[in-house]
């Protein structure tokens, strides 16, 4: 079975489609569905909740202006998936984006690439191009997502994001760590440079106490932000765990506190 991840496209079965739009749906959201439904368009995996039915799989999309850039929520069965894919990489959309950002968006890509790593456009920006309809407003952001393999490559990566200049986009996104625990970059350049002292950490999955095993600064703790279904509304549970040179914690070094804001994944 195909692991899921954060910002993970799905293509589904015709099936999919003709039990999906048996469901009791506005014609807003019914119009948008048979439009997705026509052209094979994909969905994106969303995060999946603690009381998802085995055997299914949340999914959801982002319509464009056409339906009111509505987001519509989904569950699809594993049997009904045809693939999994990926958004496009950034170097496959500059051209795409506005004329005054292609420089600094090529020089993400380069410094990206100098460092082992690979920028995927969601977002906006992303689902314009999946869709070809348009997607993108006024100020949107140029969102991307970067799967970097621990902190020496966050850094790098990090600061490649930092150096984004564009007049007409701000360069919003997230660093994935560990497979599948999600944080902004610019959380991570904080708490890096000791700006901040914790980071919330987004998750695919439902409750996770369980610490980001990084190698950090062993003089200070790495504080993280879990989400944790279940808890009252804007509650997540903080978990601050000292880590050794080689990123390790021991129960006894943890302690928890509640009431950080949460933010959606």
């Amino acid at each position: 079975m195909t692991a899921l991840h954060r910002h993970q496209i799905a293509h589904v079965r015709e099936s999919a489609w003709d039990r999906l739009l048996r469901a009791d749906w506005d014609a807003q959201a019914r119009s948008c569905l048979a439009h997705w439904a026509e052209r094979g368009l994909p969905l994106v995996v969303t995060r999946q909740p603690a009381d998802l039915p085995e055997g299914e799989i949340a999914m959801g999309l982002c319509a464009p202006a056409r339906w009111g850039h509505r987001r519509l929520a989904l569950r699809v069965r594993w049997a009904e998936v045809l693939y999994f894919d990926e958004f496009p990489r950034l170097d496959q959309l500059v051209t795409q984006l506005p004329r005054g950002t292609w420089a600094a968006a090529r020089e993400l890509v380069a410094a990206l690439r100098a460092c082992g790593a690979t920028a995927r456009v969601f977002g906006s920006h992303g689902w314009q191009a999946l869709s070809g309809l348009p997607h993108v407003r006024e100020g949107s952001d140029l969102d991307v997502w970067v799967a970097v393999d621990g902190p020496v490559q966050a850094d790098a990566a990090a600061a490649a994001m930092q150096a984004f200049e564009a007049p007409a986009r701000r360069l919003d996104g997230e660093l994935v760590l560990a497979g599948d625990a999600a944080i902004a970059w610019r959380e991570w350049r904080d708490w890096r440079s000791g700006r901040v002292s914790a980071l919330l950490v987004k998750r695919l999955r439902g409750p996770s106490l369980g610490p980001l095993t990084l190698t950090g600064p062993p003089d200070r703790p790495l504080l993280v932000d879990v989400d944790v279904e279940g808890a009252g509304a804007g509650e997540v549970a903080r978990i601050a765990v000292d880590l050794d040179l080689a990123g390790a914690a021991s129960a006894g070094e943890r302690s928890h506190a509640v009431g950080a804001a949460e933010v959606s994944a």
